[in-house]
């Protein structure tokens, strides 16, 4: 089909190409043989008047104009699917849909492992990519390229629909060891006391807790930067050093760990949790169906309680 010119059928195997930045896997992605690709290449670039690209060694470089055409053509093909393509009711107990899904380890371990045990007993064939948190999720969301995003709502635009999952609180940990715990943590020793800060992906992307300090100008001194929340248990152990944890996380840990938890009033020591997909999904039926069961098990959540001792610390049922 042809439209101004353009045979339709082209954008599929330009936004392929966009995408995988491959020949091979862009051609594998539509089920076109290698020939079949090279010929839809040559009637893109006799189209646009462009190379759209060119090879260095092996690596595929885009032109500005490719550049210019990679979020445009996605966003029409998405738009296609979802808003003119007659969707099917679904039907969890046959669909095979895959869910790609951006959030932190902790949201993982808390509360989505019991999404996916919830599906794997209503919807057997339905499967899940879980993504690290890195600096682009805003971007793959915009593109359509992950169908949610799990991250406090502080950091959520307003460009796409959003919807609360449950409270968290942040406390401060320690090795039940640590002596520097022995009495009372006020926000002057705390920021001087050495700190093991979680920070995501290749940019190292801050938690809430670095985020707010940073807005009010304020640094810690982190002396051990970690991946992940689960790796600060094992990083405080034996050492003086303390470190901000999501309450339901520490309460994980504290079956293998032990850790001493004490207050610390800090401004941003609470906060929501929340969900966030793309836009264009919005009507999605598969969409709603998960969105359905993450509010149902959301709302199911308890609030962990925490148990103070004569020195405002908790200590695990091992400790």
């Amino acid at each position: 089909m042809r439209f101004k010119g353009l045979d339709l059928n082209l954008l599929v195997a330009l936004n392929a190409l966009l995408t995988a930045r491959n020949l091979t896997a862009a051609a594998r992605s539509i089920n076109l043989s290698q020939p079949a690709m090279s010929a839809a290449i040559a009637r893109l670039r006799a189209y646009f008047g462009d190379d759209l690209f060119i090879m260095r060694g092996r690596e595929l470089v885009l032109t500005p104009r490719a550049e210019g055409l990679t979020v445009p053509v996605r966003e029409v093909l998405l738009q296609v699917q979802l808003s003119i393509i007659h969707w099917d009711e679904f039907n969890p107990a046959q669909a095979d849909r895959r869910f790609r899904i951006v959030l932190s380890d902790f949201m993982t371990l808390i509360f989505f492992q019991k999404i996916v045990e919830r599906v794997a007993r209503e919807a057997p064939a339905v499967s899940f990519e879980l993504l690290a948190l890195a600096d682009n999720a805003p971007e793959l969301l915009r593109r359509g390229d992950i169908d949610f995003l799990i991250i406090p709502e502080v950091f959520m635009s307003s460009a796409h629909p959003k919807a609360a999952l449950f409270d968290e609180q942040l406390v401060c940990v320690g090795c039940r060891k640590n002596k520097e715990l022995s009495r009372q943590l006020t926000f002057e020793r705390y920021m001087e006391m050495g700190h093991v800060a979680v920070r995501f992906g290749l940019t190292q992307v801050p938690t809430i807790d670095e985020w707010f300090l940073g807005e009010q100008g304020l640094k810690r001194r982190v002396e051990v930067v970690v991946q992940a929340f689960n790796m600060i248990p094992q990083m405080l152990s034996g050492t003086d050093r303390i470190a901000l944890m999501p309450l339901r996380l520490v309460d994980y840990f504290a079956k293998t760990i032990p850790l001493r938890i004490f207050d610390l009033s800090l401004p941003i020591s609470r906060f929501t949790e929340a969900v966030q997909w793309p836009a264009l999904h919005n009507s999605d039926p598969a969409s709603i169906w998960l969105r359905t069961i993450m509010f149902e098990e959301a709302s199911r959540m308890t609030t962990p309680l925490k148990r103070t001792g004569r020195s405002g610390a908790r200590r695990s049922p091992s400790g």
